[in-house]
């Protein structure tokens, strides 16, 4: 008979693992809940370690949100020139998401492209686990400056009752089509729908450029709205928030159409609330404003003085993004970013720059529940748009034929937080030791945490990340962006690994990876042996040092891992939380 010694270890670890020598495993009847809750002192490898993963984007562009080497928490004595300190007991907003404005023209540019590529583009795009995971969409009601021409859903004038309600033409052949398929990669993406200009006869010049909605055609526009959400779901696309006025206080762009704060909050009041409530959709968020960060009293009055108001939407082409807390303190509602355009002529390094700072980092620590850039994509000519329409807005994507795209700067803007943070994170608690170094940090639902920084000097700067007395340091070039991420649940997926196994999360964990040394070359299988002897998943692997594994059907709990290979047998203890 042989004596199996145990040594109980009770320390606070993120993980363990336990390598166990074949010919012990073998010449003993061994109970697996002593073996998984003890330690092996003779053949014992263990290390502890909360593992980051940082993912870079420099302006020189050499780095392009690339991954870069895993770092560990540890105990803080490293120096820095700047500390970020994240406190995840400290909560703000939820937020809802992050994205773009795929106007009519992102569609029809993006339908140009092969079948293969524009799998591959959307995929890029919206898929939440291998791609940039955009979680909401802003499209327009109608036309905006960036169509390829100036239209509505209703151009029969005086038709009150919307009769003659029809999507037909270019959001029926190329908007809907899309969104369709980026609703297939990823069905939660959230729709904000937004007009740029009622139908003409609703208006007082009857004209696509400026004029404002005749008071005798709110009902009839009111009932425009709710027709058109209704079409929407019929094409199994949820329409999640609207606003009444794309920048309602800009009368030249084409199509444009004016609305004060007090013709605003009327319609709501008396017309498109009451519509959008008797029809069903009182779960639909009617959002104020829309407009630029230099007008707190339009956004004030509005929500103040209507019930059917969730918030209000913000753009910076003027004034500070600080106004967006000022109108969430005085109304005591949601403030969201949903606009803010590259330019065709702008440099890489300028525009991930300030975009960072004050429409990502800026917005998001100023209470807003989404980021929204401004186009999706263009073609090579920096089109289409209507004829007064913008002719320099660059889109995060530009078409060049039906087999090639460019990203262009606004895609990483977005990227950097966009493929970590989720929809339903909670924004925590950051404070920067530096006013060269920005930074915002978020906790996603599945408890990982995401930490945003941009550094605006010109050199680099050594940077420490301090979370619940643990530190680690990283060295981040000027004017360059990091995304750091690690696992903040206790005795969650983090880390495990000796000198023979290795097994590591994704930043979803929905698999890890696995990575061996001594069974290279050789292996066949995993198995994940629960404490009751049973095994509760078996995989196949191949013989590659670094193997995927998807574990998204294996129950949280303690479970021996058993490696098999040409060489023999390997063990560990795995813990899912």
């Amino acid at each position: 008979m042989v004596v199996l010694k145990i040594q109980y270890i009770f320390v606070k670890l993120k993980f363990k693992i336990v390598i166990i020598k074949e010919s012990i495993m073998n010449s003993l009847k061994i109970n697996k809940k002593i073996v998984l809750l003890g330690f092996l002192i003779s053949t014992l490898t263990t290390v502890t370690c909360q593992v980051v993963t940082p993912w870079l984007t420099t302006d020189d562009k050499s780095k392009l949100l690339l991954q870069q080497s895993t770092l560990s928490f540890g105990p803080n004595i490293s120096p820095a020139s700047a500390i970020i300190a994240i406190d995840s007991n400290i909560s703000y907003q939820t937020m809802d998401g992050f994205g773009f404005c795929m106007t009519e023209g992102s569609a029809e540019v993006i339908s140009t492209l092969s079948t293969a590529q524009q799998t591959l583009l959307l995929n890029e795009l919206f898929d939440k686990s291998t791609g940039l995971g955009i979680s909401v969409l802003r499209i327009s009601i109608g036309a905006s400056d960036l169509s390829s021409s100036d239209y509505s859903y209703n151009e029969t004038s005086g038709d009150v009752n919307m009769t003659n309600f029809n999507l037909a033409g270019p959001d029926l052949t190329y908007l809907i089509p899309i969104l369709k398929k980026a609703l297939l990669i990823n069905p939660d993406i959230k729709i904000l729908a937004t007009p740029w200009s009622a139908p003409r006869w609703m208006k007082s010049n009857s004209a696509w450029i400026g004029g404002s909605l005749l008071p005798n055609y709110y009902a009839a526009y009111a009932n425009y709205f709710v027709k058109y959400i209704d079409t929407m779901k019929s094409q199994g696309i949820n329409i999640w928030a609207i606003t009444p006025q794309n920048e309602p206080e800009n009368p030249n762009n084409e199509p444009s159409m004016t609305m004060t704060s007090t013709e605003q909050k009327n319609f709501i009041n008396n017309n498109l609330g009451g519509a959008m409530a008797n029809a069903g959709y009182s779960s639909v968020k009617i959002i104020a404003f829309d407009h630029n960060c230099d007008n707190t009293a339009y956004p004030i009055d509005v929500c103040n003085n209507s019930s059917y108001v969730d918030g209000a939407a913000f753009h910076l082409y003027a004034g500070n993004i600080s106004v967006m807390t000022t109108v969430r303190n005085a109304t005591n509602k949601n403030v969201y970013f949903t606009e803010q355009y590259t330019a065709s002529n702008g440099s890489f390094s300028g525009d991930l720059g300030w975009h960072l700072q004050n429409v990502v980092i800026g917005s998001a620590n100023n209470w807003a529940k989404t980021v929204i850039e401004w186009n999706l994509a263009n073609n090579a000519s920096i089109g289409p748009h209507t004829s007064g329409g913008c002719t320099t807005c660059l889109g995060a994507i530009t078409i060049n034929n039906s087999s090639s795209y460019t990203r262009n700067v606004s895609y990483y803007i977005i990227g950097q937080i966009s493929k970590f943070v989720k929809s339903g994170a909670v924004r925590i608690g950051s404070t920067s030791s530096s006013s060269n170094l920005v930074a915002t940090a978020f906790k996603n639902p599945d408890g990982t945490i995401a930490v945003l920084a941009y550094n605006s000097s010109s050199t680099s700067q050594t940077i420490k990340i301090i979370w619940n007395a643990q530190t680690f340091v990283y060295a981040l070039a000027g004017s360059s962006a990091v995304t750091f991420v690690w696992n903040s649940l206790p005795n969650a997926i983090s880390e495990i690994q000796s000198n023979r196994i290795n097994i590591s999360p994704n930043p979803g964990h929905t698999f890890v990876t696995l990575k061996h040394q001594q069974l290279e070359g050789k292996c066949k299988s995993i198995s994940f042996i629960t404490l009751d002897g049973k095994t509760a998943l078996n995989k196949a692997i191949s013989p590659d040092i670094e193997t995927n594994l998807d574990i998204s059907g294996l129950a949280k709990g303690v479970y021996l891992t058993k490696l098999e290979g040409g060489n023999g047998l390997l063990y560990g203890k795995f813990i899912k939380q």
